[in-house]
Protein backbone atom coordinates (compact mmCIF):
# COMPACT_ATOMS: atom_id res chain seq x y z
CA UNK A 1 0.00 0.00 0.00
CA UNK A 2 2.88 2.29 0.88
CA UNK A 3 4.57 1.42 -2.37
CA UNK A 4 1.45 2.31 -4.30
CA UNK A 5 1.31 5.72 -2.57
CA UNK A 6 4.92 6.34 -3.44
CA UNK A 7 4.29 5.40 -7.06
CA UNK A 8 1.36 7.80 -7.20
CA UNK A 9 3.54 10.61 -5.83
CA UNK A 10 6.18 9.84 -8.42
CA UNK A 11 3.59 9.89 -11.15
CA UNK A 12 2.25 13.21 -9.88
CA UNK A 13 5.74 14.68 -9.76
CA UNK A 14 6.52 13.37 -13.25
CA UNK A 15 3.20 14.74 -14.49
CA UNK A 16 3.90 18.16 -13.00
CA UNK A 17 7.42 18.11 -14.47
CA UNK A 18 6.06 17.18 -17.89
CA UNK A 19 3.45 19.96 -17.65
CA UNK A 20 6.14 22.45 -16.59
CA UNK A 21 8.32 21.26 -19.44
CA UNK A 22 5.45 21.62 -21.91
CA UNK A 23 4.56 25.05 -20.51
CA UNK A 24 8.18 26.16 -20.67
CA UNK A 25 8.48 24.86 -24.25
CA UNK A 26 5.27 26.66 -25.19
CA UNK A 27 6.48 29.86 -23.51
CA UNK A 28 9.87 29.66 -25.25
CA UNK A 29 8.19 28.97 -28.58
CA UNK A 30 5.88 31.95 -28.01
CA UNK A 31 8.81 34.22 -27.11
CA UNK A 32 10.79 32.97 -30.11
CA UNK A 33 7.80 33.51 -32.39
CA UNK A 34 7.22 37.04 -31.03
CA UNK A 35 10.88 37.89 -31.52
CA UNK A 36 10.78 36.47 -35.01
CA UNK A 37 7.63 38.45 -35.72
CA UNK A 38 9.17 41.62 -34.28
CA UNK A 39 12.33 41.09 -36.30
CA UNK A 40 10.24 40.58 -39.43
CA UNK A 41 8.25 43.76 -38.71
CA UNK A 42 11.48 45.69 -38.15
CA UNK A 43 12.97 44.37 -41.40
CA UNK A 44 9.76 45.27 -43.27
CA UNK A 45 9.77 48.75 -41.69
CA UNK A 46 13.40 49.18 -42.68
CA UNK A 47 12.59 47.99 -46.20
CA UNK A 48 9.67 50.44 -46.45
CA UNK A 49 11.93 53.25 -45.21
CA UNK A 50 14.59 52.32 -47.76
CA UNK A 51 11.99 52.20 -50.52
CA UNK A 52 10.60 55.57 -49.43
CA UNK A 53 14.10 57.07 -49.41
CA UNK A 54 14.79 55.59 -52.85
CA UNK A 55 11.57 57.09 -54.21
CA UNK A 56 12.38 60.47 -52.67
CA UNK A 57 15.94 60.33 -54.01
CA UNK A 58 14.64 59.42 -57.48
CA UNK A 59 12.13 62.29 -57.35
CA UNK A 60 14.79 64.77 -56.21
CA UNK A 61 17.24 63.63 -58.89
CA UNK A 62 14.51 63.77 -61.53
CA UNK A 63 13.64 67.30 -60.45
CA UNK A 64 17.29 68.36 -60.62
CA UNK A 65 17.68 66.79 -64.08
CA UNK A 66 14.58 68.62 -65.29
CA UNK A 67 15.89 71.89 -63.84
CA UNK A 68 19.11 71.46 -65.79
CA UNK A 69 17.23 70.62 -68.97
CA UNK A 70 15.05 73.74 -68.66
CA UNK A 71 18.10 75.87 -67.78
CA UNK A 72 19.98 74.71 -70.85
CA UNK A 73 16.91 75.24 -73.05
CA UNK A 74 16.47 78.78 -71.72
CA UNK A 75 20.15 79.57 -72.14
CA UNK A 76 20.85 77.91 -75.48
CA UNK A 77 17.55 78.22 -77.34
CA UNK A 78 15.41 80.98 -75.81
CA UNK A 79 18.48 83.10 -75.04
CA UNK A 80 19.75 82.74 -78.60
CA UNK A 81 16.38 83.72 -80.08
CA UNK A 82 16.11 86.78 -77.83
CA UNK A 83 19.68 87.84 -78.70
CA UNK A 84 18.86 87.47 -82.38
CA UNK A 85 15.70 89.56 -81.93
CA UNK A 86 17.79 92.22 -80.21
CA UNK A 87 20.22 92.34 -83.16
CA UNK A 88 17.32 92.73 -85.57
CA UNK A 89 15.85 95.52 -83.47
CA UNK A 90 19.18 97.32 -83.28
CA UNK A 91 19.45 96.99 -87.05
CA UNK A 92 16.54 99.36 -87.48
CA UNK A 93 17.78 102.87 -88.20
CA UNK A 94 16.16 104.82 -85.43
CA UNK A 95 17.28 108.19 -86.81
CA UNK A 96 14.78 107.92 -89.67
CA UNK A 97 11.88 107.28 -87.28
CA UNK A 98 9.63 110.01 -86.01
CA UNK A 99 9.67 110.93 -82.32
CA UNK A 100 6.87 108.54 -81.34
CA UNK A 101 8.43 105.57 -83.16
CA UNK A 102 11.83 106.37 -81.69
CA UNK A 103 10.31 106.21 -78.21
CA UNK A 104 8.66 102.89 -79.04
CA UNK A 105 11.95 101.60 -80.47
CA UNK A 106 13.85 102.60 -77.32
CA UNK A 107 11.18 101.10 -75.06
CA UNK A 108 11.25 97.84 -77.04
CA UNK A 109 15.04 97.70 -76.73
CA UNK A 110 14.86 98.26 -72.96
CA UNK A 111 12.21 95.55 -72.51
CA UNK A 112 14.19 93.12 -74.64
CA UNK A 113 17.33 93.75 -72.59
CA UNK A 114 15.33 93.23 -69.42
CA UNK A 115 13.83 89.92 -70.55
CA UNK A 116 17.26 88.67 -71.71
CA UNK A 117 18.65 89.39 -68.24
CA UNK A 118 15.68 87.69 -66.58
CA UNK A 119 16.04 84.58 -68.75
CA UNK A 120 19.74 84.42 -67.88
CA UNK A 121 18.92 84.83 -64.19
CA UNK A 122 16.31 82.06 -64.28
CA UNK A 123 18.72 79.81 -66.16
CA UNK A 124 21.46 80.37 -63.57
CA UNK A 125 19.02 79.75 -60.72
CA UNK A 126 17.91 76.46 -62.21
CA UNK A 127 21.41 75.25 -62.97
CA UNK A 128 23.78 74.20 -60.19
CA UNK A 129 27.08 74.85 -61.96
CA UNK A 130 28.05 77.67 -59.59
CA UNK A 131 27.51 75.32 -56.66
CA UNK A 132 29.65 72.60 -58.19
CA UNK A 133 32.39 75.07 -59.09
CA UNK A 134 32.49 77.28 -55.99
CA UNK A 135 30.70 75.33 -53.25
CA UNK A 136 27.56 75.75 -51.19
CA UNK A 137 28.44 78.98 -49.39
CA UNK A 138 29.38 80.94 -52.50
CA UNK A 139 26.29 79.68 -54.34
CA UNK A 140 24.05 80.92 -51.50
CA UNK A 141 25.88 84.28 -51.36
CA UNK A 142 25.50 84.71 -55.12
CA UNK A 143 21.79 83.85 -54.94
CA UNK A 144 21.12 86.28 -52.06
CA UNK A 145 23.05 89.12 -53.73
CA UNK A 146 21.13 88.62 -56.94
CA UNK A 147 17.62 88.62 -55.43
CA UNK A 148 18.34 91.66 -53.27
CA UNK A 149 19.92 93.71 -56.04
CA UNK A 150 17.90 96.77 -56.98
CA UNK A 151 15.28 96.24 -54.26
CA UNK A 152 14.53 97.79 -50.88
CA UNK A 153 15.09 94.38 -49.31
CA UNK A 154 18.10 94.21 -46.98
CA UNK A 155 19.51 90.69 -47.31
CA UNK A 156 22.78 89.45 -45.81
CA UNK A 157 24.63 86.20 -45.21
CA UNK A 158 26.84 84.97 -42.36
CA UNK A 159 28.02 81.56 -43.54
CA UNK A 160 30.60 79.38 -41.83
CA UNK A 161 33.52 78.99 -44.23
CA UNK A 162 34.81 76.01 -42.24
CA UNK A 163 32.22 73.99 -44.13
CA UNK A 164 33.59 72.44 -47.30
CA UNK A 165 31.65 70.35 -49.78
CA UNK A 166 31.98 66.61 -49.19
CA UNK A 167 28.86 65.44 -51.02
CA UNK A 168 27.83 67.63 -53.98
CA UNK A 169 24.39 65.98 -54.26
CA UNK A 170 23.61 66.79 -50.62
CA UNK A 171 24.79 70.37 -51.11
CA UNK A 172 22.45 70.73 -54.10
CA UNK A 173 19.55 69.64 -51.85
CA UNK A 174 20.57 72.15 -49.17
CA UNK A 175 20.89 74.91 -51.78
CA UNK A 176 17.46 74.12 -53.26
CA UNK A 177 15.89 74.26 -49.78
CA UNK A 178 17.42 77.68 -49.15
CA UNK A 179 16.19 78.86 -52.56
CA UNK A 180 12.65 77.61 -51.91
CA UNK A 181 12.46 79.05 -48.40
CA UNK A 182 13.85 82.45 -49.45
CA UNK A 183 11.49 82.59 -52.44
CA UNK A 184 8.56 81.86 -50.11
CA UNK A 185 9.71 84.71 -47.85
CA UNK A 186 9.86 87.07 -50.81
CA UNK A 187 6.40 86.05 -52.06
CA UNK A 188 4.42 85.78 -48.84
CA UNK A 189 6.21 87.24 -45.82
CA UNK A 190 6.36 90.97 -46.73
CA UNK A 191 9.80 91.07 -45.12
CA UNK A 192 12.14 94.03 -45.45
CA UNK A 193 15.23 92.24 -44.18
CA UNK A 194 16.50 88.72 -43.70
CA UNK A 195 19.78 86.92 -43.05
CA UNK A 196 20.97 83.44 -43.96
CA UNK A 197 23.59 82.08 -41.56
CA UNK A 198 25.27 78.74 -40.94
CA UNK A 199 27.42 77.02 -38.34
CA UNK A 200 29.49 73.92 -38.96
CA UNK A 201 30.65 71.85 -35.98
CA UNK A 202 32.07 68.37 -36.43
CA UNK A 203 29.44 66.26 -38.16
CA UNK A 204 26.66 68.84 -38.00
CA UNK A 205 25.64 71.75 -40.20
CA UNK A 206 23.07 74.17 -38.78
CA UNK A 207 21.51 76.81 -41.01
CA UNK A 208 19.24 79.63 -39.89
CA UNK A 209 17.08 81.86 -42.08
CA UNK A 210 15.81 84.84 -40.07
CA UNK A 211 13.39 87.47 -41.40
CA UNK A 212 11.22 90.25 -40.02
CA UNK A 213 8.09 89.45 -42.03
CA UNK A 214 5.11 87.16 -41.53
CA UNK A 215 6.31 83.58 -41.31
CA UNK A 216 5.03 80.07 -40.78
CA UNK A 217 4.69 78.28 -37.48
CA UNK A 218 5.80 74.67 -37.17
CA UNK A 219 2.16 73.59 -36.99
CA UNK A 220 1.34 75.43 -40.23
CA UNK A 221 4.33 73.84 -41.96
CA UNK A 222 3.28 70.36 -40.82
CA UNK A 223 -0.22 71.01 -42.18
CA UNK A 224 0.63 72.76 -45.46
CA UNK A 225 3.28 70.28 -46.59
CA UNK A 226 0.55 67.67 -47.16
CA UNK A 227 -1.65 69.98 -49.24
CA UNK A 228 -1.54 70.29 -53.02
CA UNK A 229 -0.86 74.03 -52.72
CA UNK A 230 2.18 73.32 -50.52
CA UNK A 231 4.24 71.60 -53.22
CA UNK A 232 7.30 73.70 -52.42
CA UNK A 233 7.06 72.76 -48.74
CA UNK A 234 6.65 69.09 -49.71
CA UNK A 235 9.83 69.32 -51.76
CA UNK A 236 11.61 70.81 -48.75
CA UNK A 237 10.34 67.99 -46.53
CA UNK A 238 11.50 65.38 -49.08
CA UNK A 239 14.98 66.84 -49.09
CA UNK A 240 15.05 66.93 -45.29
CA UNK A 241 14.13 63.22 -45.22
CA UNK A 242 16.77 62.45 -47.83
CA UNK A 243 19.42 64.32 -45.81
CA UNK A 244 18.23 62.72 -42.53
CA UNK A 245 17.96 66.24 -41.12
CA UNK A 246 15.29 68.35 -39.45
CA UNK A 247 13.61 71.71 -39.98
CA UNK A 248 11.85 73.86 -37.41
CA UNK A 249 9.91 77.14 -37.71
CA UNK A 250 9.77 79.48 -34.71
CA UNK A 251 8.54 83.03 -34.10
CA UNK A 252 9.61 85.71 -31.64
CA UNK A 253 9.25 89.39 -30.93
CA UNK A 254 11.95 90.27 -33.48
CA UNK A 255 10.80 88.02 -36.32
CA UNK A 256 10.72 84.48 -37.65
CA UNK A 257 13.45 81.87 -37.69
CA UNK A 258 13.79 78.75 -39.81
CA UNK A 259 16.30 76.32 -38.30
CA UNK A 260 17.69 73.56 -40.50
CA UNK A 261 19.85 70.84 -38.96
CA UNK A 262 21.74 68.46 -41.24
CA UNK A 263 24.19 65.69 -40.30
CA UNK A 264 27.24 65.93 -42.55
CA UNK A 265 30.56 64.18 -42.85
CA UNK A 266 33.26 65.90 -40.84
CA UNK A 267 35.90 67.82 -42.77
CA UNK A 268 38.17 68.03 -39.77
CA UNK A 269 41.43 66.03 -39.93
Amino acid sequence: MGTTGTDIRYLVIIGIAVMLLLFTSFLLALIFNQRKKLKYQQSMEKLREQQQNQLIEAAVRSEETERHRIAETLHDEVGAILSSAKLHLLGIKSDILDERDQQLHEKGRELLNEVIQKVRGISHNLHSNILKEFGLNEAIRHFIRKIAQGTVLHATTALDDNYKTENPDNDISIYRMVQELVNNILKYANATEFIVSSTHRGNELDMVIFHNGDGLTQEQFEELRYQKEGLGLKNIQNRIILLKGSIHFTSGSEGYRINIHIPVKSNQP
